[in-house]
């Protein structure tokens, strides 16, 4: 067992690692039940070999345990989401060649006809064969450890490897960071098939030996509650989540907010990561907890690579600096390293980042350049230092007039105005223009359209934006969720 995230376990046993549902487990419950499965796992075998071990596991002790499991076997995890339908759990199992499939009781309608049908091994947790013990694999930290799917923007999601030293890596930069300790406690109520939650959240602390508690589904009430009457001391979420939970606080008495507040400051950390955090909610977030959230910039491929600084300035609006551990560059469209204020494509080297495609060997190739740096895909520019992200070069970078002009940067600012609760930015094909922007707007009150554009012009000089009227279209007032055609409705 040489993986060092099993160190801390090893170590302090009788610390507690996990609180779920009103139960606590120890690391060494959590070591001993994940050398239970990876004996399970291998029955007669001795070494997994880096198969691809499927698991649609409801986040908590079990997640962990099998997780781990996996790891100690020599196994490649691969997390499904506990809410995707058959065909995109199929796409994915077929993908990594997955010969085992490992669920909890609930998740048994879904995959287990599907497993049986294609001569799967189905495990479902609670009923697990009794393992026969014998000497776990020696684990190399160069041997690849996880599948996690992203689809980027273009064709269908692709797998992207990671291996042993990449996780430790990527936690090992966290870890110096974010300060990481054993007195953490941090409430994870993020999707365990992506980075933020398996990496940022659970192995972070774990690694460190702080304790992890779960909560299955995401309650705006119940988030709450855990900050007033729990232990907690580091949170970290999406900024939609934020954006929930200043909505509840919102309704909440004058008394119930300041108790709430005077929680919150005990907190060291709050964090907002995956995707780009409004200034508006960080702006209000700071009101309610006395704390400047966070901001870092990471993806699948890379673990986390920039990011404000835990003790020191966190600029609103800014991804931050370099993460110890990781090389970062901006290039121009020749692939030339450019200075500070020149906009360009972020891209990253360091032993974070993924060793490969899953079996796409020309998609890898094309992701990084002759000299070994990964390519993100995002624009961004330095300022003073700190690196401020412009959006997918992609999808976020609006080719107007001749101008390039960041999605993300307009939605900030129509943010700003007083009638205007949401909104996001796009590109729209346009002969005269090549694109034209438009905004999908969640409105407060009505708004005069040519108006709002003569607004937008005088805050936006910089900018740049070409003399045209945006296309404004308007979504239903509570739409923050999906949106389909037959709800927008073309004002202008």
């Amino acid at each position: 067992m040489s993986l060092p995230i099993f160190n801390y376990a090893k170590s302090h046993p009788n610390r507690i690692a996990i609180l779920q549902e009103d139960q606590s487990y120890t690391y060494g419950n959590l070591l001993n039940a994940a050398e239970a499965f990876a004996y399970n796992l291998l029955q007669n075998e001795s070494d997994l070999a880096e198969r691809r071990i499927a698991f649609m596991v409801k986040p908590g002790f079990d997640y962990v345990r099998t997780q781990w499991g996996i790891w100690l076997a020599g196994g490649v995890v691969v997390p499904l989401c506990i809410t995707y339908p058959l065909p995109s759990l199929q796409y994915v199992l077929e993908d990594t060649q997955a010969e085992i499939v490992v669920i909890s009781p609930e998740f048994e309608a879904v995959l287990a006809d599907y497993c049986r049908e294609k001569g799967l091994r189905l495990i479902i947790l609670g009923n697990e064969e009794p393992e026969a013990k014998d000497v776990l694999p020696q684990i190399e930290l160069s041997r690849r450890a996880m599948i996690l799917y992203t689809s980027g923007t273009t064709n269908l999601p692709k797998g992207v490897v990671t291996t042993h030293r990449n996780i430790a890596a990527q936690i090992e930069s966290l870890i110096e960071a974010w300060a990481y300790a054993d007195t953490d406690h941090t409430l994870c109520i993020l999707p365990l098939h992506h980075v933020h939650g398996i990496i940022n959240v659970v192995s972070c602390t774990l690694w460190a030996g702080g304790k992890v508690q779960f909560l299955p589904h995401f309650e705006a009430q119940k988030v709450l509650d855990i900050f007033l009457h729990g232990d907690l001391n580091v949170f970290m979420a999406v900024p939609t989540i934020y954006f929930k939970l200043i909505e509840a606080v919102e309704a909440m008495s004058t008394e119930a907010r300041t108790q709430l507040k005077t929680r919150l400051q005990a907190f060291r950390l709050m964090i907002s990561g995956s995707a780009a955090l409004p200034v508006s909610v960080m702006e209000k977030w700071e009101g309610i907890s006395g704390h400047r959230l966070l901001e870092r910039y990471g993806m699948t491929e890379i673990g986390m690579a920039i990011s404000n600084p835990y003790a020191g300035e966190r600029r609103a609006g800014y991804i931050g600096m370099p993460l110890p551990g990781v090389e970062v560059r901006l290039v121009d469209d020749q692939l030339q390293e450019i200075g500070p204020g020149e906009v360009g494509e972020i891209q990253i080297k360091g032993d974070n980042v993924f060793l490969e495609y899953w079996q796409r060997p020309e998609a890898t190739a094309q992701s990084f350049t002759a000299d070994g740096w990964f390519m993100t895909g995002d624009t961004a520019v330095v300022e003073e230092g700190y690196y401020r992200i412009l959006g997918r070069t992609s999808m976020d970078i609006i080719k107007s007039g001749g101008y390039k002009l960041s999605a993300l940067e307009i939605e900030e600012v129509l943010r700003t105005h007083p009638a205007i609760a949401d909104c996001a930015v796009v590109g729209l094909p346009s002969e005269e223009w090549g694109e034209t922007v438009a905004a999908a707007l969640v409105t407060k009150a009505e708004i005069d359209l040519k108006a709002l554009n003569t607004w937008m012009r005088e805050r936006m000089p910089a900018y740049r934006v070409p003399r045209q009227y945006l296309l404004v279209l308007e979504l239903p007032r509570n739409a923050m969720g999906k949106v389909t055609k037959k709800d927008v409705k073309v004002l202008f």
